[in-house]
């Protein structure tokens, strides 16, 4: 290493060091006011784990004018990486919701105050307060050591010192009044490494918060130790909190160090789980059981594909998650926890006229007679020569290709080329209305019929998960609509033609296309120029005509009305 190389790393870890909240906290309260007024907003989407982290603790822990960011001074992180788990612990307001009143365990130190009464033979009342050496003076009576003495204790054990004196016909009353202030230093991996104020009962984490948070690139979650006088006298591991609200207690004293030691080993897990995290392990290594008792995999999760490197080079597996509970998971392994088990049951739901129960469960190989065997209906209402299948994966299908036509009528009119300033004008408008157009086809739902049956008899076809099985009702009316004059119902006519039903509906709109009428039958199929008499059930849909005077697009318009008629069974002006 460079001796230049050496000073930018010594510059940069003392630039990180002074960041620490021993200098912010000397700051004037009214610039400490303005800010916090400052650096209350959100952490923006896209910033960093560090950066959101530096966000939400800034309230707390205010920096000056022009002071640099933890995230400015730390390195970038690797781009794509999930948040550590437990990263969102230090968004809380720990001293916001913090609570500076005395808890019974309290251990009582040097500079504390307590108050003493005493009545009856003798009256006498005073406050004291702890001297470095953890013993109070109390008049007539002498020193009496109280250091380490519990805040609830308190009053029992100073009453029983001065009942050696006064041993009768004394009444007495002891309270701690006031606890001293202790400083401790929090360092490590954590974004604003310094020296801290506190109650001596704090958490740890409200240091760690204080502090900014642990490093979430760089500092360990599961390896945090408190030092005092160089010796580890607790070590945190903040997954058992998180896990089972198991944190040390612990009476801070001035000087005590807060160490976040290094991120130790650490996975990526995503998928179907409910906390797609990076985990770290608390060695070198952990099992897939391990991991899953924090990843928390979905009932759904079937296999297990890790990706890593070994000394052996590159690796991947595929494994199904019985196997995987035994796997040895390394540093740097990437996980994704897969549904990968194709369903053995399907959900079919019966619409129309039927009796009995609208869903069943079936096989996968089900096949529409073994589902139809099953449906109980009325042969007087129920028309079930004509059933046809709404189908998912038809309807996103017929989605897809009408989305492809439009976007190439789209391409088609807004890269036309201009010769002059007045067929540029037509363009524009001409675009203008193709866009209108495209806005309302864009939003029809296609209804992906399976046409399954022909002159009464139906076909045998497999069934698919969501499939919708439609047993049309017997109706004596044709339906009429789209672009004529008065929409509605007329009851069938074995000799009436389709003209005949188009003028009982007040005959055509001036929109009206005379050569694009469509009559949809019961079981789904569709005719154009349809001769035949029509038949109960029957419906007409006569669709809008596009000017040619105003619209040089008039094929690729026409095509996509006709697409969306047969996909939706409604026209589009």
């Amino acid at each position: 290493m460079t001796r230049m190389t050496k000073l930018f790393r010594q510059a940069a870890c003392l630039s990180l060091l002074f960041v620490g909240g021993a200098y912010a906290n000397t700051l004037d309260p009214s610039l400490a006011a303005a800010a916090q007024a400052s650096n209350t907003q959100l952490p923006a989407q896209g910033m960093s784990a560090n950066a959101q982290q530096a966000a939400l603790s800034q309230g707390q822990v205010p920096m000056l004018p022009g002071q640099l960011s933890p995230d400015a001074l730390l390195p970038p992180p690797e781009e794509g990486l999930p948040p550590p788990y437990g990263a969102n612990l230090f968004a809380g307001g720990y001293e916001t919701e913090r609570f500076d009143g005395l808890n019974e365990d309290y251990l009582i130190a040097p500079g504390d105050k307590i108050s003493i009464w005493v009545w009856g033979a003798v009256n006498q009342g005073e406050v004291v307060t702890v001297d470095n050496q953890g013993n109070i003076f109390i008049k007539n009576i002498g020193p009496v050591q109280v250091a380490n003495v519990k805040a609830s204790a308190v009053n029992d054990y100073v009453t029983s010192q001065i009942k050696r004196v006064y041993k009768s016909d004394v009444n007495i009353y002891v309270n701690l009044l006031t606890a001293t202030p202790v400083s401790v230093f929090v360092t490590g991996s954590v974004l604003r490494p310094g020296q801290y104020a506190g109650m001596a009962s704090d958490s740890p984490l409200y240091f760690l918060k204080r502090a900014g948070g642990i490093d979430a690139e760089r500092g360990s979650y599961r390896t945090i130790e408190v030092r005092r006088n160089g010796q580890a006298i607790a070590n945190i591991d903040l997954y058992d909190f998180l896990l089972e609200g198991r944190l040390p207690r612990i009476n801070f004293k001035d000087n005590d160090v807060i160490l976040v030691k290094k991120q130790q080993a650490t996975v990526l897990v995503a998928g179907a789980v409910r906390n797609p995290f990076r985990f770290e392990f608390s060695g070198d290594a952990a099992t897939g059981d391990e991991l899953a008792k924090y990843a928390r995999p979905l009932a759904k999760a079937s296999h297990v594909g890790i990706a890593g490197d070994r000394a052996s080079g590159p690796f991947s597996v595929y494994l199904p998650y019985k196997a995987f509970e035994d796997y040895e998971l390394r540093d740097g392994d990437r996980l994704l926890f897969n549904d990968d088990l194709r369903a053995q049951v399907f959900d079919i739901q019966v619409q129309g006229s039927y009796l009995g129960p609208s869903y069943f469960a079936v096989k996968r190989d089900t096949r529409l007679h073994d589902l139809l065997a099953h449906i109980e209906v009325d042969p007087g209402l129920a028309d079930f020569s004509n059933v046809y299948v709404q189908r998912q994966s038809v309807a996103e299908k017929q989605k897809e290709m009408i989305d492809q036509s439009l976007q190439r009528l789209e391409r088609s009119v807004f890269t036309a080329p201009a010769s002059s300033d007045g067929e540029a004008r037509i363009r524009a408008e001409e675009a203008r209305m193709v866009l209108e157009f495209t806005e309302r086809a864009r939003q029809i739902e296609p209804l992906g019929k399976v046409v399954v049956a022909d002159n009464g008899k139906v076909a045998n076809i497999l069934l698919e998960q969501g499939d919708i099985v439609w047993i049309p009702s017997k109706t004596d009316l044709v339906h009429i609509g789209g672009e004529v004059i008065m929409p509605q119902a007329v009851v069938a006519n074995p000799n009436a033609k389709v003209k005949d039903y188009i003028a009982w509906a007040g005959g055509y709109t001036e929109r009206a296309n005379y050569e694009q009428i469509m009559v949809i039958h019961p079981n789904g199929m569709i005719d154009t120029n349809y001769t035949g008499a029509l038949q109960p059930g029957d419906q007409i849909l006569v669709l809008p005509r596009v000017d040619a005077k105003t619209m040089q697009a008039v094929k690729d318009i026409t095509q996509i009305i006709y697409q969306i008629a047969v996909a939706a069974n409604v026209a589009v002006n």
